[in-house]
């Protein structure tokens, strides 16, 4: 199987939709001889942040010295960009083998009476199976949806992190905050401690599976802390502490309030991890922390005007976005090129990102499940200055730079399906 071959496959497999649950997964990954039982894993989830989570442990694990790999999903221009190896993404030729190699397996069980596998069962089998033949020692995996049914959770990991919890995919996960912990609580395995930055009922929830699995669980705020926090656009640092421990002071290219508190976790996750990984020293922690980068999230393109990529698409990923906005660009004037799927709550999302002085140009994201660009327009027409519709892209950008000038800001936010397409335009370029 080639790369192009790969694409069609998991094409096909897209009409499966996300199907939760954990048979397929485990029946394809015993066909393939169980490669997730070869090396040791970090699962994340979270409903913000666990992905940029991920990427800070990946490089601290790099940094040690220890043979690490990385999952995450989606991906925002291509599927090798899930899964790397020491911070290389997978080659397509890899990739196409470990897709043909999951393939034949799909087809074994499924001649065994087992319905078909969905396209992130077998991305997830695929990359499990690549780990294992590049002899990864310890995997980071970023769950895709939830935690307790998804595809992710056939794993044992040596530790669990859960950044925080708040209302999404209500469809599927239960229409309350409690609810949905839950089922980010399902990573909570026993042997691995927790490290958490959730609060309120989602931390009771979250407390109590860990308890159940006899595990301990380290709160954000609770058991270590950050503080003196500082921000620009070059970067940010800030000061790490537990009640044990002696505080020390990070640094970070990762933009934004929100990343320290998620640095933290991964920090306090990896302290764990060192009381039986010597390689796991202060130093290689510091140093993971101020690698780490993360495509996508408030990614800062120089030039005149600057341009932010965000893929913040739920309401807390906007507010936060708009915070870090205020903190690095104080007083500059924003253009906003917007686009969001369907079944998001937009209308929030735009209360909360927008300021009556912004303009906005509203574009519809390359997905099936976009919303309409001039329904957007007329909904936030009453909370912006000016708002107006581009028929691709590319157009969106250029307006949104025209109208925020050399000094000016223009930031791309609302789905991750656009930031991919807005980030290869500017890679081109």
């Amino acid at each position: 199987m080639n790369y192009s071959a790969a694409l069609v496959y998991l094409e096909s497999l897209g009409t499966f939709g996300i199907q939760l649950g954990l048979k397929r997964i485990e029946a394809l990954l015993a066909e393939l001889g169980n490669p997730e039982r070869r090396f040791r894993s970090i699962h994340v989830t979270g409903t913000n942040g666990k992905g940029s989570t991920t990427a800070m442990l990946a490089s601290i694990l790099h940094a040690a010295g220890i043979r690490s790999g990385m999952y995450i999903s989606p991906h925002l221009v291509d599927y090798p960009e899930r899964m790397t190896l020491n911070g290389q993404e997978i080659s397509r030729d890899d990739f196409a083998a470990m897709i043909g190699k999951t393939r034949l397996a799909a087809e074994a069980i499924q001649a065994k009476g087992m319905e078909s596998p969905t396209e992130f069962e077998v991305l997830t089998a695929a990359a499990f199976l690549w780990f294992a033949e590049k002899q990864v020692e310890m995997a980071v995996v970023e769950v895709g949806l939830g935690g307790l049914l998804d595809s992710t959770n056939v794993i044992n990991p040596v530790a669990s992190i859960i950044t925080n919890v708040t209302l999404e995919h209500t469809d599927r996960c239960g229409g309350t905050v409690a609810e949905i912990a839950m089922h980010k609580a399902g990573i909570i395995k026993p042997g691995a401690p927790v490290v958490t930055g959730a609060t309120g009922d989602a931390l009771v929830v979250i407390e109590a599976a860990a308890a159940q699995q006899q595990v301990p669980c380290n709160v954000l705020d609770r058991d270590f802390f950050v503080s003196e926090f500082k921000i620009s656009e070059a970067g940010q640092s800030f000061v790490f502490s537990t009640q044990q421990t002696e505080a020390q002071t990070y640094r970070m290219g990762l933009v934004g309030r929100h990343q320290a508190d998620n640095a933290a976790l991964a920090v306090r996750a990896c302290q764990l991890l060192a009381e039986n990984e010597p390689r796991l020293t202060a130093a290689a922690i510091q140093s993971g922390v101020a690698q780490a980068r993360w495509p996508g999230r408030f990614e800062i393109f120089p030039g005149a005007p600057t341009v932010i990529l965000d893929g913040a698409h739920n309401p807390d990923g906007v507010r936060t976005l708009r915070q870090t906005l205020d903190a690095v660009y104080p007083g500059r004037a924003i253009g906003f090129v917007f686009g969001v799927l369907a079944d998001k709550a937009h209308d929030e999302m735009a209360r909360l990102l927008f300021r009556l002085s912004d303009r906005v140009v509203v574009v519809e994201p390359n997905s099936p499940r976009a919303a309409s660009a001039c329904e957007i327009a007329d909904e936030i027409s009453s909370c912006v200055a000016t708002v107006s519709v581009a028929e691709d892209i590319a157009s969106g950008l250029l307006q949104a730079k025209l109208w925020a000038g050399p000094q000016g800001v223009v930031c791309v936010a609302g789905s991750l399906y656009m930031i991919g397409d807005v980030r290869q335009l500017l890679l081109q370029r």
